[in-house]
């Protein structure tokens, strides 16, 4: 056992000393890119403590580093992306590589900390990224690729967080927030991920309606409807309870919604 955990620490190092190489190759298109500066300046500090001999007590602390060099690389490169419209000849490798690298935290976490939760270890908002960053980016390129998994990373995005209770001894003087956190919604990107449910369940509905009526492409209208439906409702409730006039539009929300009610 404490052989594989020293392999995977290893391999851990390993992979930082790669994605500096990495982040190095990519800083000569861009020298003023702000994440991948951002990026060079944690790889530099992870390189020095490995080479102090890191202790395995700082383990979240490194894995936490070590996930935000892959956000900022990974933001980078899939900027780049959009900017070529997802070349055809490219994208779908491309696509696959990012959509791994932003799992490979999550992965590590779990094998080198199997006695904690991810969520401990990485901490909340840093996994809820990598859920958000994996779904975004899955809506983004969902012209080129019909996939369905965009929905399952902006959904566990949502969970990541437990909604606060307000019956379980929980006094908020402020009752804008007490609503917005009741919901699950925690930033203006919960809000966001929202919207981007909701318009992929209706292009999820749209599209199966378009194809074979089997049993199972019934069933699949139904989750998108019911998933949609119930999303874009406390979007709408959000957006023109306690955010109103806060410039949040709902009109296509709406129209989603009477379509897929």
């Amino acid at each position: 056992m404490a052989d594989e955990y020293r392999r995977q620490g290893f391999e851990l190092e390993r992979r930082i000393f790669e994605l500096d190489i990495k982040c190095s190759s990519l800083r000569a298109e861009k020298q003023d890119d702000d994440y991948l500066q951002n990026a060079s300046a944690i790889l530099d500090k992870l390189k020095s403590y490995y080479r102090q001999g890191g202790e395995s007590s700082n383990l979240s602390k490194v894995l936490q580093d070590y996930t935000q060099v892959i956000l900022d690389i990974t933001f980078y490169e899939e900027n780049k992306l959009v900017d070529q419209e997802f070349p055809e000849d490219c994208s779908p490798f491309k696509i696959q590589q990012l959509l791994q690298d932003l799992t490979e935290p999550e992965v590590l976490a779990g094998r080198l900390a199997p006695a904690q939760e991810v969520q401990s270890v990485l901490g909340l908002e840093l996994l809820e990224c990598l859920y958000w960053r994996r779904g975004a980016l899955l809506y983004m390129y969902l012209n080129c690729v019909y996939e369905q998994r965009w929905v399952r990373y902006l959904m566990r995005m949502l969970q990541v967080r437990n909604s606060v209770k307000l019956n379980d001894g929980v006094v908020l003087h402020d009752t804008a927030t007490a609503s917005f956190l009741s919901e699950g919604i925690f930033s203006d990107t919960h809000l966001l991920t929202m919207m981007y449910i909701g318009e992929m369940c209706f292009w999820a509905v749209k599209y199966e309606d378009c194809s074979a009526d089997t049993m199972d492409r019934k069933e699949d209208r139904l989750q998108f409807r019911d998933i949609g439906t119930q999303i874009l409702n406390k979007y709408v409730l959000a957006c023109e309870g306690p955010l109103q006039g806060q410039g949040w539009n709902t009109e296509n929300a709406k129209e989603i919604l009477s379509i897929l009610q």
